[in-house]
Formats: structure tokens, sequence, C-alpha cells
């Protein structure tokens, strides 16, 4: 599951507020192309496009759900059942059955703006970055032309599912992490290092800026033999330069997901990084 782009107003309005969007005027309820809609807030599977069906009401309606992906609760109408994502509890619509429109006898009643379509054979590619602190990070590639969503996490350490806390002790192994996903015919790989290498000091051995200690080293995790030797090349072209690079190559683990209040820190919280500027190299 992954941290979607910020919410617009809208999508606040419907998705955190509880709101619904108009019938007939939204982006799905027409819509029947191949893939997986996910949730506009974080990510997660909901509905495969095999259970979508026409009702006549104007919004997205699914006779099933990807299993384990939707909650259920009584509205506070006191009539209807809400429908939210299970993994991050964000307002899909409501769910009813009895009506007889398909075998299965229910209707997922959902808001288009619940929801992210993704076509049948997407290209979807992942780069683990770290660098400081990861809410500076992740603010700079949210910027970035192509990607899908980033999510701030932990990884390179030992324990499994670390909390902020232990990786805070500087004794678990773990770096401060960003895991970003991209469409490759939108933007390469390296153009992504590249912003990563312009936006931290990479130069700095015990952390970044005033954040000192070893989670907030500087690090590339390939997730292929391409992006290990995308990223020598790359570092090579620094040291050329005359940059002392301190930024290591390694592996790429588990990466954890780091608590909710992580994600997209300073776009909900209207700031901008204290420690990780943009500054042009190549």
């Amino acid at each position: 599951m992954t941290h979607q782009k910020p919410l617009n107003e809208e999508e606040k309005r419907v998705i955190i507020g509880r709101g619904t969007e108009p019938p007939f005027r939204n982006r799905y309820w027409n819509h029947f192309k191949k893939g997986i809609y996910r949730c506009r807030n974080c990510g997660a599977p909901l509905y495969r496009s095999e259970n979508k069906f026409d009702s006549g009401c104007g919004w997205p309606a699914f006779d099933d759900e990807i299993p384990g992906a939707v909650a259920r609760r009584p509205d506070a109408d006191g009539r209807r059942t809400e429908i939210t994502c299970a993994g991050c509890g964000g307002h899909l619509g409501h769910v009813f059955s009895g009506e007889g429109l398909t075998p299965r006898n229910i209707r997922h009643c959902v808001n288009s703006v619940s929801l992210l379509f993704e076509p049948a054979g997407t290209k979807i590619e992942r780069a683990v970055f770290a660098g400081g602190c990861f809410w500076g990070i992740e603010y700079h590639f949210w910027k970035a032309a192509g990607v899908v969503s980033v999510a701030s996490g932990y990884t390179g350490g030992r324990l499994e599912n670390p909390s902020y806390e232990q990786v805070c002790a500087g004794d678990t192994g773990h770096y401060e992490a960003v895991e970003v996903t991209f469409d490759p015919d939108r933007t390469g790989y390296e153009e992504l290092l590249k912003l990563f290498f312009q936006v931290h000091d990479f130069t700095q051995a015990d952390g970044q800026g005033p954040d000192i200690g070893p989670q907030y080293r500087s690090a590339v995790f390939y997730a292929s033999e391409g992006q290990k030797e995308t990223a020598e090349r790359v570092i090579g072209e620094l040291k050329t330069r005359g940059y002392r690079v301190t930024t290591s190559i390694r592996p790429l683990s588990v990466f954890w997901k780091a608590e909710e209040y992580h994600q997209d820190y300073y776009g909900r919280n209207g700031r901008r990084p204290y420690c990780h500027n943009f500054r042009r190299i190549f």
C-alpha cells in the first residue's frame, strides 16, 4: 500500500468528510476499461474491472470487492451501510443488497473521486533512496513528473517492522528512506536518481544537516542490476566533477512503511523542508 499524491479540496470533502459527488458527472460512472480500481487516498487495490457494471445510478457500481479491501459500518443516517477503504478508512460510498441487478445481488455504489484507476498492463517501477530525514526527500519527489506515489519508511536494518522510536535509537541498522513508484514511460530511474543527489548533501557522512545519526546517512538501495549500474555511473560522474560522495550503494531489502503521521508531512502541514533544498548539479 502506497501513499498517493495529496488530496485536493473536492477529494477531501468526499473521502475525509464523507461527502457525495454528483451522479453522471464523475470520472468513472461510465468507465469500463480493464484494470484495477485503487483507493485514491492510500493506493490500496479495492475493485477489479470485471466486477464493475452499469447500475443506471450515475456512480461506479461493483458487485464484489477484492477480498479484505473494503470495510462496512452503519452510516450516520441510521439507514444505509457505509463502505470505506479497509486500509486507510477513506470514505468510498455505500453498499446495497437485494436489488437483483447482478447474480451476486450486491451493489457497491462508489464515488469516482475515491478511486484511482490503474489500467491492465500498466508499467510501474520502484526506487528507494535515503538522504536524511525522509520528510524532505519525500517533499521533492512528489513534485517530480512521472512519479505515481511516494512513501516514507525504513530499510536496510535488522528489526522487522520497526517503529520511529526504535530507528531513532540508532541501533537497528535502518535508514530513513523513501520508496518512489514511477511510470517509466514518463520518467526514468536516472532522472530520479539525479534529483535525489540534487536535493540533499551527499558529501555529509554522519547525517544530513542538523540531523545526525546512522539513520540519516545517504544511500541508494537498488532493486535491479540496472539500477545498481546506473547508480555507480552517476556517482562516478559526481566524483569526476570533484565531489566527495559519501552515498553508499546497497541491495534493496524489505521496505517498512513508516507511521501514517510521517507520510506527506510537509504537504499536510503546509511547510517546506529545513535541510533539503534543490540545487542544480547536472
